[in-house]
């Protein structure tokens, strides 16, 4: 996937790859990341006008068709986080900086204002995953995929 590519898996649907500034059109336009989030910089979308639209474009807004339970997001260096669908009511995808890419913390910020998590700033998203789950929404967790207990640690430092 090129480095600012930018992957959508949606539950049932084939994966599509799209660019944050695709995305940002998609939603009908962007706002100042600061009106949202005190404090951050850039030019963001909302997250839920661009699901609106992408997943009508995609022919998954049909009547009786469920709400997604969650959304998981990757970023480059193998962190994760899983959101309940119920926090993303002002999350807000930051996609450039005066005009610009957002460099090494790109190609996608997204921030989750109203989340339960402490991960509430994701930076370097390349992978959203839509989902459904029976029952309950999911929690909100959080972490990198790559994960090691201490021994392993220890022993890669002693081969060194």
């Amino acid at each position: 996937m090129p480095p600012r590519s930018i992957r959508i898996e949606h539950f049932g649907q084939a994966a599509v790859t799209t660019t944050p500034e695709a995305m940002a059109i998609e939603a009908g336009g962007s706002f100042p990341a600061a009106d949202r989030i005190p404090g951050a910089a850039g030019d963001a979308f909302d997250w839920h006008a661009w699901y609106q639209a992408w997943s009508a474009k995609q022919g998954l807004k049909r009547e009786g068709s469920p709400e997604p339970t969650h959304l998981q997001v990757e970023a480059a260096d193998s962190f994760e986080a899983v959101i309940p669908w119920s926090q993303l009511s002002k999350a807000a995808v930051v996609y450039s900086i005066n005009g610009q890419d957002l460099g090494s913390s790109g190609p996608l910020r997204l921030y989750v204002p109203d989340g339960e998590s402490a991960c509430l700033n994701v930076k370097r998203v390349t992978v959203f995953r839509i989902g459904y789950a029976d029952g309950k929404q999911p929690e909100a967790t959080y972490g990198f995929k790559n994960q090691f207990t201490p021994a392993e640690l220890t022993s890669s430092l002693r081969k060194v």
